[in-house]
């Protein structure tokens, strides 16, 4: 591999131009979205012919635990890893000149990992392919600065801004509220740019120090590794002025929840037009086939988009969080929304998935809806043309329900596959059954000499 700078992206050679390399990080998305994997002198990958991991990471938990394994034998064989140099970007914030790049992964008969998120998504868009379709992905990420909180039994609170106050909530779409917090955003920018990143806007949301960043529309694989890169940034930018960045869905009671909303559109393979429009800018039914598939099938794929017992904190009334299956154009009620462009850009926007989901996984799980309602040729129900939040709640309210729901389902079964759903319940189930045994401070106060 002795020439393998000369395969990366530009931004990564830009960013080490004239310096000695130092390091290399090899990372594998676990479950979680978590990186995995070691850093090795520049000189060592350069020499070293192959990588390994064992498929063991893939049965941590959030919490450092290990899930039964559903297959049997918990022997950890070894993967081998193959880095893929389009992914190759730099780590701007370490002390010595370092880049990372993201491996695929592979069984030792040279097989895609079945249960490895990025080979999840991969099998997803190779479906689409199949049907010389290709998907188009736009996501936006929600966080929250928040003060330093070292302590676990204390609450989370709003960062201090540059006046000296904590953040304020209720002031979506302000400048000055970006301003508060402004270095962070610009090493965010910095950390981005020397990455190669693409950022198309930076804007407040409506929580307490609550920031939004959308990025711009393109291939679902690669715009998952982009997220996954995000979250480390924003994390080492926040840690540099003395605050922290959480993807939590729901970190601060009374404040809204961070989403991750998902803008999708399919185009033709080969000539490249998006086939939810056709030739005189009209819905085409593949355009309501993809929505249908979305309200029939996303409660199986809730568990995805929603992965951990805080994330459905975020599913309650009145914090701008759909909690419906219904759609709408323009109608930022529903959990389906249909945004308002051209014909060419007509796309659809799920609300539901929660900025905690692993981006590889949550882009999966919604991609697969649309798949399946475009292969079923099913048809939504009508149009929401007032307050969906007035709707019945259709989503499970909690991890358990939503495992249920996935495992239940054969067509996501079928469509994810039965090994990464058999593995990903293990770790969920893991993790549901620790937090049942935490007692929580309500729990003392209001339980503890009054029943």
């Amino acid at each position: 591999m002795s020439d393998w700078l000369t395969k990366i992206p530009q931004s990564a050679r830009n960013y080490i131009e004239g310096r000695r390399l130092d390091e290399v990080e090899c990372i594998v998305p676990d479950m979680a979205g978590v990186a995995r994997g070691k850093a090795m002198p520049a000189s060592k990958f350069a020499r070293q012919e192959s990588f390994y991991l064992p498929n063991s990471i893939f049965l941590q938990t959030i919490t450092g635990e290990w899930a039964d394994n559903p297959a049997g034998a918990f022997t950890e064989p070894d993967m081998i890893l193959v880095p893929d140099f389009s992914t190759v970007s730099a780590a701007p914030w370490t002390a010595d000149v370092t880049l990372q790049v993201i491996h695929d992964v592979f069984d030792q008969q040279g097989r895609p990992v079945p249960v490895a998120p990025r080979n999840v998504l991969k099998h997803i868009v190779g479906l689409y392919a199949e049907r010389g379709w290709r998907p188009i992905v736009a996501p936006e990420m929600e966080f929250f600065l928040v003060a330093r909180n070292i302590d676990p039994n204390q609450p989370i609170q709003p960062p201090m801004g540059r006046s000296g106050r904590r953040a304020a909530a209720k002031q979506a779409y302000s400048l000055s509220a970006v301003d508060e917090y402004g270095k962070v955003i610009d090493d965010i920018y910095d950390f981005a740019e020397a990455q190669g990143f693409e950022i198309d806007g930076i804007l407040q949301e409506g929580g307490a120090g609550q920031v939004e960043i959308n990025l711009a529309h393109g291939d679902p694989v690669r715009l998952a590794d982009e997220i996954f890169f995000f979250k480390r940034l924003i994390r080492e930018a926040a840690l540099r002025h003395d605050c922290f960045a959480t993807f939590m869905a729901k970190p601060i009671e009374g404040e809204p929840g961070s989403a991750m909303h998902i803008h999708h559109s399919v185009v033709d393979a080969q000539t490249g037009r998006n086939i939810f429009s056709d030739e005189k800018g009209r819905e085409t039914p593949e355009f309501l086939h993809f929505i249908a598939g979305m309200q029939n099938h996303l409660p199986a794929a809730i568990a995805l988009l929603a992965p951990y017992v805080n994330s459905y904190r975020r599913y309650v009334p009145d914090f701008a969080a759909p909690i419906n299956l219904e759609w709408g154009r323009d109608n930022r009620t529903t959990g389906l929304r249909v945004p308002i462009s051209g014909a060419d850009g007509r796309r659809v926007e799920n609300r539901l998935a929660g900025m905690d989901c692993n981006p590889y996984l949550g882009i999966a799980a919604s991609l697969a809806t649309g798949y399946l309602g475009l292969v079923q040729g099913a048809n939504p129900r009508a149009e929401c043309l007032g307050d969906a939040y007035m709707s019945d709640d259709e989503l499970p309210t909690n991890l358990g329900d939503a495992l249920d729901e996935m495992v239940a389902s054969q067509p996501m079964r079928e469509v994810l596959g039965a090994e990464f759903v058999a593995v990903y319940e293990a770790v969920k189930r893991n993790e549901y059954k620790e937090f049942l045994q935490v007692i929580s401070p309500w729990e003392r106060e209001h339980l503890l000499l009054n029943v």
